[in-house]
């Protein structure tokens, strides 16, 4: 039986922290017909505010440290302010969308990740991804918008990847469905030269990325974005491009293409 196309978009701070762009992106979005799904991040509202309140923010290899100070700004970033204005611009544009946390119909479970070389402090890693709940909400015309907020089941909020939580959703719903997952932020793609916004490579696959990685053209923040669009294909997602907002309305445009 052949299974029906599910769009999952993840879209980054860059585009989440813009106002024009993000209207414009939350516009196509709305008119892709069919069953979507929309992830969204939120690192840099979070950062202006952790600063406003002075709170130090700690990044290693393009991850943040999450401290209990951190973590109250990460929710009330992440789940209030930015997840219901999204919510509010796609019902603007006649989408039915529902924003949620991780700890909403207890839909996705983190565990704390384990401190060993570092302490990434409340910092979840995805341990299980309800696919019924979402599935019974896309059934009925209901567009998922999902922060990058989890829960351990214990009464514990924790703050997880965006890229993670759209790829973990992404397998867990390719089950049922056929799932093309992008992951939309400001630039093209994965560039070769950072100072070329037209260099984008096309295509990568896990040997090239290794190659790609040994010659350090991806690095930091980029690292942990291609390890979770190559797990997601490994776990029988059927598509994963990397693109900039405006892939969503014309997928002609240049961007990247992860392949095994």
């Amino acid at each position: 039986m052949t299974k029906q196309k599910l769009l999952i978009a993840k879209i980054g701070g860059n585009i989440v922290g813009d106002t024009e762009v993000l209207a414009t992106f939350l516009a196509d979005f709305s008119r892709i017909e069919g069953p979507k799904i929309l992830i969204h991040g939120g690192g840099k509202s979070a950062t202006q505010l952790a600063t406003t309140m002075g709170v130090e923010t700690q990044m290693v290899n393009g991850r943040r440290i999450t401290s209990a100070a951190s973590l109250d700004i990460v929710v009330m970033t992440y789940a209030g302010l930015l997840n219901k204005t999204i919510v509010a611009k796609l019902q603007k544009n006649n989408c039915n969308a529902l924003g949620l946390t991780g700890a909403d119909g207890n839909v996705i479970v983190a565990k704390k990740r384990p401190v060993s070389k570092i302490d990434y402090g409340f910092v979840g890693d995805v341990t299980k991804v309800n696919a019924t709940i979402i599935s019974s909400l896309i059934t009925q015309g209901i567009t998922p918008v999902f922060c990058a907020v989890t829960h351990d089941a214990n009464g514990q909020l924790l703050n997880t990847n965006a890229d993670t939580i759209a790829s973990e959703v992404a397998i867990a719903m390719s089950e049922d469905y056929e799932v093309s997952l992008f992951y939309c932020f400001e630039l093209k793609g994965v560039l070769k030269d950072i100072n070329d916004k037209d260099s984008v490579v096309e295509d990568i696959n896990t040997a090239t990325y290794a190659q790609l990685k040994e010659a350090g053209i991806i690095a930091d923040g980029m690292l942990p974005k291609l390890e979770n669009c190559f797990n997601a294909l490994q776990r029988n997602v059927s598509t994963v491009h990397i693109a900039n907002a405006d892939f969503i309305k014309d997928n002609q445009t240049k961007h990247t293409t992860l392949r095994l």
